[in-house]
């Protein structure tokens, strides 16, 4: 069986693991079973993401982490030139993709895209050197449409907030690379293949995706949906209070016969 598994408010709230969690991901790979992770988070770079999954007890490989800065990455072709909006997963991912990063301070060069992910180094300037840009005909792409962001102290503004700043000021609409969006999807498929079960925080982006996939929605009460959100849309196939508990109840509940997700445009 293959698990995809969000990681902000599934495995971890910023730089704390929530409890159970890193133990369950390693009973599952050593149960045979492949886990995957995919995260809208675009603010590290894949070493990062790999460091901090190695420091809480999941030591993984490159080809089990998807990221939203290296899809949106893809949207774009080498050669072009784009200013950033957002951490250093953004400008590793553009790097490796043979874009080129513009200097976000040069007033007046172009750029054929501006990419916007989860940063707190967002302020009126930035706001309004990224209006500009986009206004004088760059592409907006953002990593994900997130409107928050879970931490251990609740919940703060997540790059979809940022994004639409940005979409509401230069008058356009955003392209989005993260879940539950079609580049995503397609990543997804791409590098796991049939996926089992989705787990998430979040309906509207790891729901959907779950639903895009043909896979089970795993809800998890851990991350920014709480039990007093409850129900949501789409309807989990199953919800847990963690990781680690979901695991126990899948165990005990043989998979449903696989229904082919209809075709998204």
């Amino acid at each position: 069986m293959t698990w995809l598994l969000d990681l902000d408010g599934v495995v971890w709230l910023t730089d704390r693991p929530i409890p159970g969690s890193p133990e369950t991901v390693v009973g599952l790979r050593a149960a045979g079973e492949r886990v995957g992770v995919v995260t809208n988070n675009s603010s590290l770079t894949v070493g990062e993401y790999l460091a901090k999954l190695e420091r809480m007890g999941i030591p993984t490989d490159p080809a089990d982490l998807i990221t939203s800065a290296q899809v949106a990455a893809g949207l774009l072709d080498q050669g072009m030139r784009a200013m950033v909006v957002g951490g250093e997963g953004i400008r590793e991912a553009l790097a490796e993709r043979g874009v080129e990063v513009a200097d976000p301070t040069a007033a007046g060069t172009p750029v054929d895209a501006v990419v916007v992910g989860y940063t707190r180094q967002f302020d009126y300037d930035v706001l309004a050197r990224a209006m500009r840009a986009v206004r004088a005909g760059a592409r907006l792409i953002g990593t994900n449409h997130d409107p928050t962001y879970p931490t251990p102290d609740g919940v703060l503004p997540g790059a979809g907030s940022l994004v639409t700043a940005i979409a509401y000021a230069s008058g356009v609409q955003a392209t989005f690379a993260g879940k539950p969006h079609p580049p995503t999807v397609e990543a997804v498929q791409a590098r796991f293949g049939t996926i089992d079960v989705m787990v998430g925080d979040q309906p509207g982006t790891d729901g959907v995706l779950a639903r895009r996939l043909g896979a089970r929605w795993a809800l998890v009460l851990t991350g920014v949906t709480r039990r007093a959100d409850l129900p949501v849309e789409p309807t989990p196939d199953v919800i847990a209070d963690d990781l680690r508990s979901l695991a126990v109840v899948m165990r005990s509940t043989p998979p449903p016969v696989r229904a082919v997700p209809p075709t998204t445009h």
